[in-house]
């Protein structure tokens, strides 16, 4: 081990503590995160990496999370919020003790965090949602959307996205008839999917942008004897869908790799506890394997494109998250 001769006046030095805050814990997505921040850890090698979340989503879980965050004077907050604006006044309490905030997967307003990582653009993903759900259903027909809780900030933004894309010419004969909303828990989300395939006999094709909410959904379509009739689609985990796409309910579905995500934002924050000049709005962030990425006049930035999971490659990336 190295030692350090420390002169009078100096500290000795010590390991810059990165807090990861995810939604809930016990959720696949952000497990793969974690694994993602422990590497970055490995590679920074003076990082230590705290994982933490409420055991259901919510605001106020994380909000007493971050309130205790801040008593142990971590370096860094990088959180998956439950609420966009709930989380401000705590995040900017921590950030007024010193504490770098960096919101990533579901962002926290401006004012309450230093920057925001989405994990892709929000208009390739909102894009590639539709598509997956025309192209599995010859590009006609109902379709509906199973989101996670109303409040959710990239569920919102994405779904914004969907509703702007079926207004143009090619997307024409695709039509909206609900927006529901499991809250990102497996019971909800399973009775919300069961009450669309009741209410809507006619319905083709079901949206879920939330790994929670497509694994729900594809259960849903088995039970109910409806696969080959009504598709699902969204973003999903490998680990989580490869059975639904082998049972024919699911042909594609897209995502992120999580892993990547955690380890981008875990370097994102690095930097910005360095007080390294370029990370700032405007500039840009080292992030190790994940290369250099670019933060706009707000301090958003994005990661990568969102990647597509079918028969062909489910079998290979279940094996990785």
């Amino acid at each position: 081990m190295l030692t350090t001769v420390v002169g009078c006046g100096e500290k000795k030095p010590e390991k810059v503590r990165i807090a990861m805050v995810v939604k809930n814990l016990g959720n696949g997505f952000f497990d793969a995160a974690h694994a993602g921040a422990d590497e970055a850890a490995k590679q920074l090698k003076d990082v230590e990496i705290i994982y933490t979340g409420p055991t259901t989503p919510s605001a106020e879980g994380q909000i007493e999370i971050v309130n205790s965050l801040i008593s142990q004077k971590v370096n860094a907050i990088v959180i998956s919020a439950n609420d966009p604006n709930a989380l401000v006044p705590i995040t900017k309490k921590a950030m007024q003790r010193g504490i770098k905030v960096i919101s990533f997967d579901s962002a926290i307003a401006e004012e309450g965090r230093n920057m925001h990582l989405n994990p892709s653009n929000a208009e390739l993903i909102g894009l590639k949602q539709i598509q997956m759900a025309s192209d599995a259903i010859g590009g006609a027909g109902e379709i509906a959307i199973l989101s996670a809780s109303a409040q959710a900030t990239n569920q919102n933004i994405w779904i914004k996205v969907m509703k702007d894309e079926l207004a143009k010419p090619e997307f024409s004969k695709l039509k909206l008839v609900a927006t529901v909303y499991g809250d990102d828990q497996s019971d909800k989300s399973y009775r919300e999917a069961i009450g669309l395939l009741r209410s809507n006999p006619n319905l083709k094709a079901i949206i879920a942008p939330t790994t929670v909410g497509i694994n729900a959904a594809s259960k849903a379509v088995v039970d109910e004897n409806l696969v080959g009739k009504v598709f699902v689609t969204g973003l999903g985990l490998p680990s989580e869908m490869a059975g639904h796409v082998k049972s024919g309910a699911v042909r594609e579905f897209a995502i992120w790799n999580p892993i990547d995500l955690g380890y981008a934002a875990t370097y994102a924050a690095y930097g910005f506890v360095k007080g390294d000049p370029n990370a700032k709005a405007g500039g840009s962030i080292n992030a190790g394997r994940m290369g250099s990425i670019v933060l706009d006049s707000h301090g958003d930035a994005a990661m990568a494109p969102p990647f597509t999971y079918n028969k062909e490659n489910v079998d290979k990336f279940s094996k990785i998250f």
